[in-house]
C-alpha cells in the first residue's frame, strides 16, 4: 500500500513525503526511458496478456485465417510483427510498441478477409508510426508501482504478473488521438494498395461494424467519428491516385 499512512491508519508526514520524493524520482527516471525498454516492457506485458486469454491453436480456424492474412507483413519496415487471435466476442483488436497484434474472434466473425486485412494494417501502422510506443510511454509515465519500481533501481523482470496484466489491459484498450486514428487509416489504405489489395477495405470495414455496432463498443469506439474517419479515407484514396471502387 503506497500511502502516508502508518499500519493503523495515522497520518505520517514523513513517510508521506518520501513516497511523494520516491514517485517524483521515478517519474523523472521514466521520462528518460529508451525506445527498447518500452518495447521489452509491452513484449513482456503481451506474453502476460497471452496467458490470461485464450489464444487460438495451430489447429484452429482463426489461426489458419490469421496466418494466410498476414503472410508478407511479418516483417515490416524493419519491424517484426507477431499476430495472434483471442478467442472471445469482442469485436476489436489491438497493438502494442514491440510489434504485438493481437485480433479477436468477434471482430473475425464480423466481416470477410479482406476488411479485417485493413483492421490489422491499422494496427500495424499504430506500430510503425510510433502510436502505440508513445501510449505506452506514456502509461508507465504514469503508472505508480512502475514509477517506485524504477526509483528503487529495478526493472522491468521485477514487475509482478499482474502487474504486467494491467500494463497489457491498459494498452489493449487505449484510447488514441484523433489525429493518431486518422493516420493509421491512411497508413493501412497505403498499405492495401502497395500489397495489390483492395484499398477500399478499410472505408467497407468502418461502415460494416457500424451496420453492425453502431458507434459503441469495439474497434469503433475509440477513434474518432466514422463520418470523420469516412472522409480522411477518401481524401487519403484520391491522393495517392487509386481508381474509383467499383
Amino acid at each position: 500500500m503506497f500511502c502516508g499512512c502508518t499500519a493503523q491508519g495515522n497520518f505520517d508526514p514523513d513517510r508521506a513525503l518520501a513516497v511523494g520524493l520516491q514517485l517524483r524520482i521515478g517519474a523523472l527516471q521514466l521520462a528518460f526511458l529508451d525506445e527498447e525498454t518500452i518495447k521489452q516492457t509491452s513484449r513482456k506485458a503481451a506474453s502476460q496478456y497471452d496467458q490470461q486469454n485464450e489464444v487460438a491453436g495451430p489447429s484452429s480456424i482463426y489461426h489458419k485465417r490469421l496466418l494466410n492474412l498476414t503472410l508478407g507483413i511479418r516483417h515490416v519496415e524493419n519491424t517484426s510483427l507477431n499476430f495472434k487471435v483471442y478467442i472471445a466476442d469482442d469485436v476489436n483488436a489491438f497493438a502494442m510498441a514491440d510489434g504485438t497484434i493481437r485480433v479477436y474472434s468477434g471482430l473475425m466473425d464480423s466481416m470477410p478477409d479482406d476488411q479485417v486485412l485493413a483492421v490489422i494494417q491499422h494496427e500495424v501502422g499504430h506500430v510503425l508510426l510510433k502510436h502505440s510506443y508513445q501510449g505506452m510511454k506514456e502509461q508507465l509515465m504514469t503508472n505508480t508501482a512502475f514509477q517506485i519500481l524504477t526509483s528503487a533501481g529495478g526493472t522491468i523482470g521485477d514487475l509482478t504478473t499482474s502487474q504486467l496484466g494491467q500494463i497489457a489491459y491498459t494498452a489493449a484498450n487505449a484510447h488514441f488521438s484523433q489525429q493518431d486514428e486518422l493516420e493509421s487509416d491512411a497508413y493501412a489504405v497505403r498499405a492495401l494498395n502497395t500489397m495489390g489489395k483492395d484499398p477500399y477495405s478499410m472505408l467497407k470495414a468502418i461502415r460494416t461494424l457500424q451496420q453492425k455496432l453502431g458507434s459503441k463498443g469495439g474497434f469503433l469506439s475509440s477513434h474518432p467519428s466514422n463520418e470523420t474517419r469516412v472522409e480522411h479515407i477518401i481524401t487519403e484514396i484520391r491522393r495517392s491516385n487509386i481508381p474509383p471502387d467499383v
